[in-house]
């Protein structure tokens, strides 16, 4: 009776340690899973994003941890398997069935893929149902009867043009009519040339008309005085209308790379790392002139590491952290590859985005433990991403508008975009990424190297970081 007791009381403890153990492999193996998975999304390996999902649901479930969100993100990616757990066939035929009555009915609506126009700070703002990009948008303009015309042709329908006109302030006449069955025809005419642009963004167009008042004023100025006494007037405006300035707003500029980390290498042995900092420096001289106090992550070519950046701006109390790059293309695309473009920090869905962000991540990524990188995942809730896309919106739009007055239609628009760059992720507020130009691009990198362009896009920078301080103080 003795000897059997003993027995059992061996197995029972035998059996414990055995479960303990498994418990802990499985919970370092639902780590190590994860790791992966989030290295597999930064390189777009589709196959492999699958794989350590399967492994995340396995281990996941085993440690009896939520996995929802990743069984929806397999769902998504890999539809043919249906790897749904805890759902009867009959079930899965009826969300097929379900989703193919869903089609239908966005196929009904996609009649009128334009939501809603309305106005809004002197800014004429199309919503669309869908995502568009640059085709979907063409400008013109024409001069009828003493009167300029700027016309903006959109691909898609609206439910309420029949035609219809809009007001704004300093401005004749805004007509919106259906051109013809697929081209929306939006018409700003005025007896004094308007200067207008712009922005995509997402599933919306915003149409900046910029007031009369600005450009005769600049017209009076430029026949009597010198271009420093003009630089002084547009200060002393600044300063009296926008109280913000006196506030002593704290920026940190981040020039990439540096040092033993070249970044990108132009056609003629050209380093990312040079350029970056010559616009850095001169944005910082422009942010001074104009009161902010500012900080440089370097100030020389030097290496710096992705901690230091973004402790440098925690450390400063910085309002906000701009980071600025030089962007490259494979050899393929290299001829055809350029633009500007700004990123925010948020996990990238497009590919372009994801290969910017591998381009960017490269130097900084060994130094980085899986404690950092897992931060990616868990910044999607804070208030500061949206603060970070307002802010990448309105530089965007200064660099597209300014560049093209000196350079016209060889500025492309890459647009705004979100990206995985850990150069972002340590900084505890609102923080963007500039990529400004094609240090690949025969004629682009030509155009990047020179002291005209780099100041030229600088100020542009700082134009618009007025505009976002303007905006939300």
């Amino acid at each position: 009776m003795i000897r059997s007791t003993f027995l059992i009381l061996i197995t029972i403890i035998v059996i414990s340690n055995l479960t303990f153990l498994s418990a802990s492999s499985f919970s370092s193996k639902f780590y190590i899973s994860k790791q992966n998975y989030v290295t597999a999304v930064l390189h777009n390996n589709k196959e492999k994003e699958i794989k350590y999902l399967k492994d995340l649901i396995k281990y996941g479930t085993l440690l009896k941890k939520d996995v929802s969100k990743y069984k929806k993100e397999l769902y998504r990616l890999d539809r043919k398997t249906k790897y749904l757990k805890n759902r009867s066939t009959k079930k899965i035929k009826f969300k097929r069935n379900y989703k193919f009555k869903k089609t239908k009915i966005k196929s009904k609506k996609s009649k009128y893929n334009i939501k809603l126009i309305y106005i809004k700070n002197n800014s004429i703002v199309i919503n669309f149902r869908n995502k568009i990009n640059k085709k979907t948008i063409k400008f013109f303009e024409t001069k009828k009867k003493n009167k300029y015309i700027d016309i903006f042709d959109i691909k898609g329908k609206f439910k309420d043009a029949s035609p219809i006109k809009l007001k704004m302030d300093n401005v004749n006449r805004i007509k919106i009519s259906q051109y013809r069955y697929n081209t929306l025809r939006i018409s700003v005419m005025d007896s004094y040339n308007l200067k207008t642009f712009y922005v995509i963004n997402n599933k919306q167009i915003i149409i900046k008309v910029i007031p009369k008042k600005k450009y005769k004023y600049k017209k009076k100025h430029k026949k009597v005085s010198k271009k420093k006494n003009i630089y002084k007037s547009k200060k002393v405006n600044i300063s009296k209308s926008n109280s913000f300035l006196n506030a002593m707003k704290t920026i940190v500029i981040d020039a990439g790379h540096g040092g033993k980390d070249s970044g990108a290498v132009g056609p003629r042995r050209q380093y990312e790392k040079t350029v970056v900092l010559g616009i850095a420096k001169n944005l910082y001289n422009d942010l001074k002139s104009k009161g902010f106090k500012v900080y440089l992550t370097r100030s020389r070519d030097k290496y710096v590491s992705l901690r230091y950046r973004t402790r440098l701006a925690n450390r400063k109390n910085a309002d906000i952290f701009i980071s600025i790059h030089a962007n490259a293309a494979r050899k393929a695309r290299a001829s055809k590859a350029k633009g500007i473009e700004t990123y925010f920090l948020s996990p990238a869905r497009s590919k372009r985005a994801k290969r910017v962000a591998a381009l960017e991540n490269r130097g900084d990524m060994n130094s980085m433990s899986y404690s950092s990188k897992n931060i990616l995942l868990t910044l999607l809730n804070r208030s500061k991403i949206t603060s970070s896309q307002k802010m990448a919106i309105d530089i965007q739009s200064h660099m597209l508008y300014s560049l093209r007055q000196f350079y016209g239609s060889k500025i492309l628009d890459g647009g705004v975009r979100e990206g995985p760059f850990w150069v972002l992720v340590g900084a505890q507020m609102p923080s963007v990424l500039i990529e400004v130009g094609y240090i690949s691009h025969p004629k682009e990198s030509k155009r990047i190297y020179t002291k005209k362009y780099q100041k030229r896009i600088s100020k542009a920078i700082s134009n618009g970081i007025l505009s976002y301080f303007a905006k939300h103080r």
